[in-house]
């Protein structure tokens, strides 16, 4: 959930069905000075998009939600906000994801389990790179 208050750090939505890690992965990013947006599925992910009024700076999901696959929904979330990056996680291996067709070779992404700083770090990482990441 948005907390109504002044913008600190980088905008970060991140979609993750369980509802442990989701709080566990906003806290680390919270105290690594990222401001948070939650979502616990892909139709609420999408909402978030359409109605936040502020800007979100990069989505970060799971590849495995319910109903669609995270790069599905990184399309849909990608047509509402363009210029939104896009980081992958996932407990599948990166080569199956991609093997798979989930994720395209090269897209950001992170194996579960993660640490914090590795999270914060690959965020910050393709927060850096300039001017949007397309949705693979």
């Amino acid at each position: 959930m948005w907390k109504a208050t002044e913008r600190q750090g980088p905008v970060v939505l991140l979609v993750e069905d369980d509802e442990d890690l989701r709080e566990l992965a906003s806290q680390m990013l919270e105290m690594r000075g990222f401001d948070v947006l939650v979502a616990k599925d892909p139709v609420s992910a999408i909402m978030t998009c359409r109605v936040h009024s502020g800007p979100i700076d990069v989505l970060l999901t799971d590849l495995g939600l319910p109903g669609v696959s995270g790069g599905e929904l990184a399309r849909s979330a990608s047509e509402v906000r363009p210029g939104m990056k896009i980081v992958y996680v996932s407990g599948v291996p990166e080569e199956i994801a991609i093997k798979k067709g989930l994720i395209r070779a090269g897209s950001p992404f992170i194996a579960k389990p993660y640490t914090a700083d590795r999270l914060a770090g690959m965020l910050r990482m393709v927060l850096a790179q300039g001017a949007g990441s397309s949705a693979r």
